[in-house]
């Protein structure tokens, strides 16, 4: 029994203490696991999805941009633009194409936006909507990347050529009942 008794001692102490979880959260406390930052200390998640992005990591910095956009912590335009160009690092053109003809309807002015779809049109071989786009975006914002995309643009307009070696193989002629018959070489 006075064996028990210290023990009953330390529980009761124990059961007295400040329970941990009801602490105020310090940050240098050791007893407390590491958590979500609150305040000051949260970074931009913006930030977070560019540096990743930077790092080669697209489908986290989209995962980071989209919870972004939940948070509202960012204009949704530059979250959508942001998402974008993840999409276009991992080869989603549709999907990129998608969300930036929506930012451009919704904001016809944002250059960088219409540089992007320019890239995207230009990706899916689109190459006189591309270089509309890209003068577009480079009237409205006259940078050196828009310009490479524009003269990019232009050069593979330039070299679009139809094969003009087998323009007969098909004949069209008018029958007598002024409807118009294709007929094939063969017969």
């Amino acid at each position: 029994m006075r064996a028990a008794l210290p023990l009953l001692a330390a529980l009761a102490l124990a059961a007295c203490a400040p329970d941990i979880s009801g602490r105020g959260a310090l940050p240098d406390d050791p007893l407390l696991p590491p958590g979500a930052a609150e305040g000051a200390a949260i970074v931009d998640p913006m930030i977070v999805g560019d540096r990743l992005l930077a790092a080669g990591e697209p489908e986290l910095a989209l995962d980071t941009y989209i919870r972004a956009g939940i948070d509202g912590t960012a204009p949704e335009s530059e979250v959508a633009l942001a998402m974008a160009v993840a999409n276009i690092r991992l080869g989603r053109l549709n999907q990129a194409e998608d969300q930036l003809r929506k930012l451009t309807a919704a904001e016809p002015r944002n250059a960088r936006a219409l540089n992007n779809l320019g890239v995207v049109l230009l990706e899916t071989g689109r190459h006189g909507e591309a270089f509309g786009v890209l003068k577009t975006a480079f009237a409205l914002q006259p940078s050196p990347e828009i310009r490479g995309n524009l003269r990019v643009a232009a050069s593979k307009m330039q070299t679009v050529r139809y094969d003009d070696g087998n323009n007969d193989a098909f004949t069209l002629t008018r029958r007598d009942d002024g409807v118009y018959a294709l007929n094939s070489p063969d017969g």
